[in-house]
C-alpha cells in the first residue's frame, strides 16, 4: 500500500497519515515495511517492533494432511478403499 524509497526521498503527509491511518498502520503491520512521514523538515518513521517472516504470512488450512506423507504410501487402504467401478 504505502511504499517509502529512500532513493526517491519519497514521505507520506501528516495529512495523508490523518486520512488513512488505521489502513497504513495495518500496511505496516502485514508487510513489515517502513512508512516515513516528513513534519516541519523531519522525519517520523513508523517501524513494525520486527519484520513480518514470509512463513508467518501463510493462512492455515482445513482438511489437510499433516505429517510426513510418506507414513500415506504405506498405509493399508485395502478396507476403506470401495471401487465404485
Amino acid at each position: 500500500m504505502i511504499k517509502e524509497n529512500p532513493q526517491t526521498n519519497s514521505y507520506i503527509t501528516p495529512s495523508k497519515l490523518r486520512e488513512d491511518i488505521y489502513n497504513i498502520l495495518d500496511s505496516v503491520i502485514e508487510t513489515g515495511e517502513v512508512v516515513e512521514v516528513k513534519r516541519k523538515g523531519q522525519i517520523i518513521k513508523i517501524v513494525p517492533p520486527q519484520k513480518a517472516k514470509k512463513l508467518d504470512k501463510l493462512i492455515q488450512h482445513k482438511n489437510v494432511v499433516e505429517g510426513d506423507s510418506e507414513d500415506l504410501v504405506s498405509m493399508d487402504w485395502s478396507e476403506a478403499w470401495k471401487p465404485s467401478i
